[in-house]
């Protein structure tokens, strides 16, 4: 099966974020007299921005709305994202290599649209994607194939013709149940185990320009069969 479609997470695969997110807990719930708990990053870490939001409040019994902390957050991601998040390395390269040979990119995030664009448009590579699906369009987080499916719809390919790049293991297992082609790219942040992260998806890469010898592998296969 030829390769029709690659669909992208940003945070953490092609945005160097991770840092932004990290910050704004601390700064978040430090502004509340709360110290940010060691396994809160790993419980909210599949879950759309709203799914967080909810979270947050009920677990730290916070007063504000959903609207509001959403808000707040936004706020204090946005100069961020517009001028100091920069690309994973790789990025750029990788995805003009995709949009040479007619390869639809498309992208599934957790993140919105209001701060991702603006960050896609400053390094200039806005232009090289055919689409987007956030979590919050769909019903479940990305420990579910939800988002994926539904971005693979708008590229117009099914889940075999496509490969999913991710650096969280829930996301590679959710893409991976839909039947996608899963590739892991590796985040120091998380400290996954090698095994473990191995045994999530079907390739693993430590740079995203390492995807091009795979994407060229299964081309290679498909004219052999």
């Amino acid at each position: 099966m030829s390769i029709k479609g690659v669909i992208v997470d940003l945070d953490g695969t092609i945005l160097d974020s991770t840092w932004v997110w990290t910050k704004i807990d601390h700064d978040f719930l430090g502004q509340r007299g709360i110290d940010v708990p060691p396994d809160y990053s790993q419980a909210i870490i599949s879950m759309g921005f709203e799914d967080v939001a909810k979270y947050t409040i009920k677990r730290f019994r916070l007063q504000e709305t959903v609207e509001e902390v959403m808000a707040q957050w936004n706020a204090m991601a946005c100069e961020a994202y517009a001028s100091e998040v920069n690309l994973k390395q790789g990025t750029k390269e990788l995805l003009f290599w995709l949009r040479e040979r007619g390869i639809k990119v498309g992208i599934a995030t957790s993140n919105s649209a209001s701060l991702f664009v603006p960050c896609l448009l400053h390094h200039g590579i806005y232009e090289c994607f055919h689409s987007y699906t956030e979590t919050g369009d769909v019903k479940r987080g990305k420990e579910y194939p939800d988002v994926y499916i539904k971005e693979a719809e708008k590229i117009g390919c099914r889940p075999e013709e496509c490969v999913v790049l991710e650096d969280i293991i829930p996301a590679l297992r959710g893409a991976k149940s839909g039947g996608f082609i899963t590739v892991g790219v590796r985040e120091e942040k998380w400290k996954y185990e090698e095994k473990e992260f191995a045994a999530s998806c079907d390739f693993v890469v430590n740079e995203l320009m390492e995807t091009v010898a795979i994407l060229e592998q299964m081309s290679a296969a498909e004219r052999v069969s």
